[in-house]
C-alpha cells in the first residue's frame, strides 16, 4: 500500500513539475517574440518587426487617428525605419494572460520609451507554430495628479476629433 501510495504522490509531483515547466516555455516563447519586435523597431529592421505581425494586424498608436491596419502602418513606419532608428521601446514589466487551448495570449507591459513611461497592451496568436501580434495598443502613462494639466494641453485637439467623428 505504501509503494502505490508513493508511485502516486511521484506521479502527481512530476505532473505538476512539467505542467510548470511547460508554462515557463511557454511565457518564454512570448517574452522573446515581444522583446525582439521591440529590437527590431530599435534596430530599425523593418522587415524583422513586420513579419512578426499577423497579416491582420492592427496597431494603435498614441494620436487619435493612429489606428492602422498592417499595410497602413507599414507605409507609416518605412521612413522611421528607413533613417536607421525607429523607436526604442523596453519592457520593464509585462503580464501574459492565455485562453485554455493556450494559441491565443494577451498581455500589458510597461515600456521604457523616449516619450518616457508608455504602457502597450496586445493580442498574439499562433499562427503556423509561430507567435504573431495580431494586435497592439500603445498609450502614454500619465500621473493622475497630472491628468488635469494633460487634458487641458489636448482639449482643443480632441474636441475637433470628437466633433469630426461624432458627424460620421
Amino acid at each position: 500500500m505504501n509503494r502505490l501510495f508513493i508511485v502516486g504522490l511521484m506521479t502527481i509531483l512530476s505532473s505538476s513539475l512539467w505542467a510548470q515547466k511547460t508554462a515557463e516555455a511557454y511565457k518564454t516563447e512570448i517574452n522573446t517574440t515581444l522583446n525582439d519586435w521591440h529590437k527590431a523597431a530599435a534596430q530599425a529592421n523593418f522587415q524583422g518587426y513586420f513579419d512578426l505581425m499577423s497579416e491582420d494586424a492592427v496597431f494603435i498608436g498614441t494620436d487619435a487617428h493612429e489606428n492602422w491596419q498592417k499595410e497602413a502602418f507599414m507605409a507609416y513606419a518605412k521612413p522611421h525605419f528607413d533613417k536607421g532608428k525607429a523607436w526604442d521601446f523596453t519592457a520593464v514589466e509585462r503580464n501574459i494572460y492565455s485562453n485554455e487551448s493556450k494559441d491565443i495570449v494577451w498581455f500589458d507591459e510597461l515600456l521604457d520609451t523616449q516619450m518616457k513611461l508608455c504602457r502597450g497592451a496586445g493580442v498574439l496568436k499562433k499562427i503556423d507554430g509561430e507567435w504573431k501580434i495580431a494586435h497592439y495598443v500603445l498609450s502614454l502613462v500619465i500621473p493622475n495628479e497630472n491628468v488635469s494639466e494633460v487634458v487641458q494641453l489636448k482639449q482643443e485637439k480632441d474636441d475637433a476629433v470628437i466633433k469630426k467623428l461624432g458627424s460620421q
